[in-house]
């Protein structure tokens, strides 16, 4: 998917995937990852969300990694915080204390950038992916993550529909098995209808599941 698709939508304010909360799910599973503080947390695709503060408040080093200049700037702005900021060839780091949001694109982050990370936290980043950018994802998440690094992952299932088209997209039970089972765990930790969302339904969305992975590097 072109990054100037993502660029846009946040420039013109098209950021429905945006929650204004916490993630309920997040919230509710965190735990089965037995999170030890201190551990940072790598956020893909995280635009600026809440749950980046929740994290932190858990006592992580948050690490976030975000396209858009925009939504990394309204992350600390919303907050009242002034970020240090530093600029490279490849990435803006927007840094405050335990919290540093890289801009630029996610493929191109190494794992000296970062350091060691040990947790993941994806619930809007492998949905927002075309297929054919799936498994090239999951190959670099594997690339910046320790061989003991745990994931918590969140998925959208739903059947094919002519008046919707993602993102977000579906990705199966199945698919999770076929990008992750080779080299992680995998236990599925909930499973069920996916709330009503006014976004989705408006660009035609009707129905579908959504289930939540703890996911351990073997």
């Amino acid at each position: 998917m072109d990054p100037e698709f993502w660029r846009e939508r946040w420039q013109n304010d098209q950021i429905g995937f945006h929650e204004g909360a916490v993630n309920r799910l997040l919230q509710s599973h965190w735990h089965h990852l037995n999170p030890v503080p201190g551990e940072a947390v790598l956020v893909p695709l995280c635009g600026k969300a809440h749950d980046l503060a929740w994290l932190r408040d858990q006592g992580h080093e948050v690490i976030g990694v975000e396209l858009s200049d925009r939504a990394c700037a309204a992350f600390f702005a919303e907050r009242g915080i002034e970020p240090e900021e530093s600029s490279g060839q490849r990435f803006t780091c927007y840094r405050h204390r335990q919290i540093a949001l890289w801009c630029g694109d996610f493929f191109q982050l190494s794992p000296d950038d970062i350091g060691p990370v040990g947790l993941v936290y994806d619930r809007a980043a492998l949905i927002a992916l075309p297929e054919a950018m799936r498994q090239p994802y999951v190959t670099h998440l594997r690339h910046l993550t320790g061989p003991q690094a745990r994931t918590l992952l969140v998925t959208l299932d739903y059947p094919e529909q002519p008046g919707f088209q993602g993102p977000p997209f579906n990705v199966s039970d199945g698919e999770v098995e076929r990008l992750f089972g080779d080299s992680h765990h995998i236990e599925r930790l909930h499973h069920g209808p996916l709330p009503a969302d006014d976004g989705l339904r408006k660009r035609g969305l009707q129905g579908g599941t959504e289930s939540v992975f703890c996911l351990r590097r073997r």
